[in-house]
Order: structure tokens, then sequence, then C-alpha cells
């Protein structure tokens, strides 16, 4: 896990998870990359936030949108670079392509292709912490639509009943692939459905990071003191489409430039310069930085060897 201490270091890993899908998008536009890839592009605050509020030990599971959760958590960009080429040297072995990345010794459990599919992954992790007695939490995240699959009702049930030290986590990014939700709720705040269970629940401006990382600091802290687990609902927005084959046509480039106006990257380093942490626009030269990094992992990514034809069968079976 990467050292949040220090605030700067916050805005930095935004920018990179941004400069990392913006790329990915263009090698996709390009033809250079195979599969499918969901960005996470205006949702940075939400991982970062969250992420920064963990301690050395404690683990996240991911989503199908799951490099910002992979970046934050502080895996290497090469191997994710090389994993999305294809390449041996990929935290697959090039094998699991975009929606599968994972660092299972590091405690990045992994991206799930599944839809909710690592709400029960975080409960099976905090409940051997706390057959252990070790003091560590899991936190999962989830999409607004994985609300609506069979695991949320099952998972956030089975973790009050057992006190689990677990954080649910929903990025409320405002669509299901292409349904609104508007359309898929009828009540006007996810976070609400944690009462039903008997946990606390807590709406927070998903661009908005630090009101992200101080809600995930109580949450958290709630769950390594043995109270049990939180449902936050995150409410942010996805730039670009549900993947790279989305058109779009479910909604406004109006709508899409509102929510630009309120960028989590430039609020935070707004937020930065009038504290005096950088000095005025000196983030843009952290952006750039930063892109340079990006262009670097994937160039050396692309001098990376492809997996042996005899490896193909290896790690299908655990």
């Amino acid at each position: 896990m990467k050292d949040y201490d220090d605030r700067r270091k916050l805005l930095e890993t935004m920018l990179e998870i941004r400069a990392f899908d913006e790329k990915v998008d263009e090698l996709y536009a390009e033809g250079a990359l195979h599969g499918t890839a969901h960005f996470y592009v205006g949702q940075e605050a939400v991982a970062v936030g969250v992420i920064s509020a963990l301690q050395e030990g404690d683990v996240i599971t991911g989503t199908h949108r799951g490099h910002g959760h992979a970046i934050a958590f502080g895996l290497d960009l090469d191997r994710m670079a090389a994993e999305l080429l294809g390449k041996a040297s990929g935290y697959c072995h090039g094998k699991g392509g975009s929606m599968h990345i994972a660092d299972v010794g590091a405690g990045m459990l992994g991206a799930n292709g599944i839809v909710g599919g690592s709400m029960g992954i975080a409960c099976g992790a905090a409940w051997a912490f706390k057959q252990r007695k070790e003091n560590r939490v899991a936190v999962c995240f989830f999409g607004d639509g994985a609300v609506q699959e069979g695991i949320f009702n099952e998972a956030l049930n089975l973790a009050t009943i057992w006190k689990l030290p677990v954080v649910f986590v929903c990025e409320n990014n405002q669509y299901a692939m292409s349904l609104s939700v508007k359309r898929g709720f009828a009540t006007e705040r996810i976070s609400d459905r944690a009462s039903g269970y008997g946990m606390p629940g807590k709406t927070v401006d998903g661009m908005e990071l630090d009101e992200v990382r101080d809600a995930a600091s109580e949450a958290v802290d709630l769950a390594r003191n043995g109270g049990g687990p939180t449902l936050i609902e995150a409410v942010t927005y996805r730039y670009l489409g549900h993947s790279k084959s989305d058109a779009n046509l479910y909604r406004t480039r109006d709508e899409i430039s509102g929510w630009r106006e309120h960028d989590p990257i430039v609020r935070f380093a707004s937020a930065l310069e009038r504290d005096g942490v950088v000095e005025k626009d000196e983030w843009r030269s952290i952006e750039r930085s930063v892109k340079e990094r990006i262009e670097d992992a994937f160039e050396r990514a692309a001098r990376e060897p492809e997996p042996e034809l005899e490896t193909a069968l290896e790690d299908v079976y655990a």
C-alpha cells in the first residue's frame, strides 16, 4: 500500500489513475489492446479517498472497473500495463486482462468481472480476520448496479449478523451500464438500505476526496474496533462510457459536461493550493510528469515477452 500521509501524494495518485485509463482508452482506439476495459475516469476521488484511510495489512476487493482501485492501493504500473498488453510479466501473466488484475499477497484481492462478485470475497476475508483475531479490515468496492444483485442482500446481512470488519463502498456513478439510478431505484439514496441490515449508512460527495476520506476513516475505525460493517454510498460519475464499446446514446453531452465542472482532481488541487501544499498551477507539472511515467510504463511493457504457448493451461484451475 502507498503511504498517504502526504496530501500531495493523494493528488499524484488521482492523476496516475486518470492518466493510466486515458492511455488505455487511447490504445483501444488504436487497436493495440484486445478484450474489453471499463474506465475509472471521473471517479478517482473514491478509490483514493477510501484506500488512504486503510492501514498496512488491510485488504480490498475491486470491480470490473478496477484500474483505479489497483493503482490507489499501490500496485505496480509496469505490471498492470503488461497485463493489459497480454505480457508474461503482467499480474496474471497476461491471461487475465483488464478485469482480473490482482495481487493477493499485497492485499489487493482482485478486480472482478462478476457484478457484485467481490462482496462475498470481502466478507470471506473479513471473517478470516475475525477468526484469527487479526486487527485488519476488508473494503469492498461495487457499483450502483450491483446493489440490485442478490449477493448484496446476502453479504450485508451476513456481515452485520457476524459483525465482520468490512466496509461496503457503493460507487454510485449514476448508471448501471445504461440504466440511470433515477429509473433503477425508488429511493433517493442507496445508503438508506443500510438500516434494513442494522448497519450505519452514509452518502458522500464522491467528487470530493476529503469527504470520502473522512467517511471511510470513520467506517474503517468502526470495523477495526469490533463495531461491524458500514455502507458508504459515494455519489460520483464516470466521464467515459460503460466500457470501450459504449456509444453513450443514453446520456447527453451537457450532462457529462455538467459533471466535469465538478472534477475531483481540479477540486482537490484547488484545495491544496488554498492550503499552501502546492503552488498555483503546480499540479499541472505533476500531471505532465505522471503522464510521462504512464507512457514509459506502456513502452516498457510492449517490449516484454508474451506467455509461452505451453503455459496456456497453467493457472486455469487453482
